[in-house]
């Protein structure tokens, strides 16, 4: 289990974290020529053996790398525009299926786990996902409702929505592996105070609808993921 949790962490920081948006966009542009796709396969491959910390696990790590290259390629020359959606849940569960066929095969040799580091490591897992990487999920599977305009983001500030949706599902993330369901319903009604107030104002029901349901998901998102680590303590 803590080998899947570290590939699992490997895989967040190497298709999330550290993947600018410059990357993906010239991967999309070059497909194979780009330099950016083979640099990403490299980065997943050193990502997953340095977090798994076995030198044993190098030749396991190379078929990772490969394997994730190889779906990226099919996905960079596949997806059209209409279908990006798509293409981005199918590569990803497919990166996920060889995450767990490596975990699965790879058995431990010499190195002990004890408690507390695993602990840690679901933990900091679970820390990671519900970042950037959540934010992407949500944002492609509410993309196909998204509004024409979104009036009320003209006097925000940048990335403002993102940032916040981060930091609630933290929050919620922590208020649950500590025990404080109450203050969850705090979080949730303070935002809808100062949310959906302005929405309301605006007079938009989609652009509305479309706000509720991204943060029902990403509140649904943190509470399901924190109840799930909750149940490994």
């Amino acid at each position: 289990m803590i080998i899947f949790v570290k590939l699992l962490l490997a895989h967040l920081f190497g298709d999330f974290l550290l993947q600018p948006t410059s990357w993906v966009l010239e991967k999309e542009s070059k497909k194979h020529k780009s330099i950016y796709l083979y640099t990403h396969t490299l980065l997943h491959g050193v990502l997953a053996w340095i977090l798994v910390g076995d030198i044993r696990f190098g030749w396991f790590a190379l078929l990772l790398a490969l394997s994730h290259g190889f779906i990226d390629f099919l996905k960079l020359y596949f997806q059209k525009t209409e279908t990006k959606r798509n293409w981005f849940i199918a590569d990803q569960v497919l990166h996920l299926l060889v995450i767990v066929l490596i975990a699965t095969v790879y058995k431990k040799l010499t190195i002990d786990f004890d408690a507390f580091n695993d602990t840690f490591w679901i933990v900091i897992t679970g820390i990671i996902f519900l970042t950037k990487p959540t934010s992407i999920l949500i944002r492609n599977i509410i993309s196909i409702w998204t509004p024409e305009s979104k009036s009320e983001g003209n006097n925000s500030l940048q990335n403002a929505g993102n940032y916040i949706g981060i930091l609630e599902r933290l929050f919620v993330f922590c208020f649950i592996i500590t025990a404080h369901f109450e203050a969850i319903g705090f979080l949730l009604a303070a935002k809808s105070i100062f949310r959906f107030g302005d929405l309301k104002e605006a007079k938009d029901r989609k652009l509305t609808e479309y706000v509720l349901i991204g943060t029902l998901l990403s509140f649904g998102i943190a509470l399901l993921v924190g109840l799930l680590i909750t149940k490994f303590y």
